[in-house]
């Protein structure tokens, strides 16, 4: 003789009772509520149900299939609760009022560097901006008196994304954008993470940090270039710095120049880290080239400036005396750790 809803549903929380362990709440959940399942069972006699009974009776089962369907859920709920307060009491406690013998936290000597520079130059009336690491080629090359197929691409070993972005091979690909967002006159310097597929030694890395700077104005030369970056190599290194200026060329600058820093580590005699010249390239720099200041909207008749990209991985290894610049991004914490402040 077939149950009544009523038995189905007492049978049901007795079983439900009797369950403790995963594999015995799927089998009430198959037994009640599978295909042939004693709920779905239920609906199979809806034939022998007087026609105007049917829809409450219909209605009745589906309350019922709720109503064990959340009973399973909650038990099932339950005793995962109870799993895990167990799990919890048999984990080994500390005591966290214990003196800890571990060592207080350290900035990045890049970090120090980075935030020293910011504030000589925030002293001089300069802005800081933040720019994206992935760019497109326009602001990284085109903008900047680079064309498709001019040679200068070739010596930034770009990495392409395979949407046609890049990784930015320089901080000048934010140029356009200032330029675009203040207008002249400016003052700007926004430091950031660049990327160059090229092979790691003791002064190269595939990725570096640097901090690209412009100035433009009416009347601005060379002689402004020098005297910024003088004043802030002085104020890092807290004495005069002994640098050079050199021919270099950038298709975005005109003239273009290398200024180079006395090896710090090597006391100008010749080492690895300089490659045995006693000078390491810091800072490429020039004068804004007049096809740059146009792509950015700046009146050549009226403006010039002067832009540098500062090495601020370069200029961490000067200051500190870091022989190998692979160190920086090893994550050697013995290696780091030195750099409390």
């Amino acid at each position: 003789m077939a149950m009544t809803m009523q038995e189905l549903r007492e049978q049901f929380y007795e079983k439900l009772q009797q369950a403790n362990a995963a594999e015995a709440f799927e089998e009430l959940r198959v037994r009640y509520l599978g295909k042939k399942g004693e709920i779905t069972g239920l609906l199979k006699n809806m034939g022998a149900i007087a026609p105007e009974m049917r829809k409450e009776y219909g209605a009745k089962v589906n309350a019922l299939k709720d109503e064990v369907e959340a009973s399973i859920k909650r038990r099932i709920e339950e005793a995962h609760a109870r799993e895990l307060e167990m799990r919890i009491a048999a984990t080994e406690r500390y005591d966290l009022s214990l003196p800890s013998t571990l060592s207080e936290g350290s900035y990045h000597p890049i970090t120090l560097v980075q935030r020293e520079v910011e504030q000589i130059f925030a002293s001089m009336g300069f802005t800081i901006e933040d720019y994206d690491e992935i760019v497109d080629d326009y602001h990284c090359f085109e903008a900047l008196n680079i064309p498709k197929h001019h040679p200068a691409r070739d010596m930034q070993d770009t990495y392409y994304l395979s949407n046609g972005q890049l990784l930015k091979t320089h901080t000048s690909a934010a140029q356009n954008a200032i330029m675009r967002k203040y207008g002249a006159p400016l003052r700007a310097i926004f430091p950031g993470r660049c990327f160059r597929n090229e092979s790691t030694d003791a002064c190269h890395e595939n990725t570096f940090f640097q901090m690209e700077g412009i100035m433009i104005d009416e009347n601005i030369s060379i002689s402004n270039l020098i005297y910024f970056m003088k004043t802030m190599l002085s104020e890092v290194f807290r004495r005069d710095v002994k640098v050079r200026l050199r021919p270099g060329f950038f298709p975005f600058v005109e003239p273009g120049f290398e200024l180079d820093i006395s090896c710090a580590i090597c006391g100008g005699k010749g080492c690895p880290s300089c490659k045995n010249s006693g000078w390491l390239e810091l800072c490429p720099c020039g004068m804004i080239h007049p096809n740059v200041l146009k792509a950015g909207g700046i009146d050549t008749e009226k403006y010039t400036g002067f832009a540098f990209g500062l090495g601020l991985t370069r200029l961490a290894m000067m200051k500190y005396g870091i022989k190998d610049i692979r160190d920086l991004n090893s994550g050697n914490l013995k290696s780091l750790d030195q750099f409390v402040k």
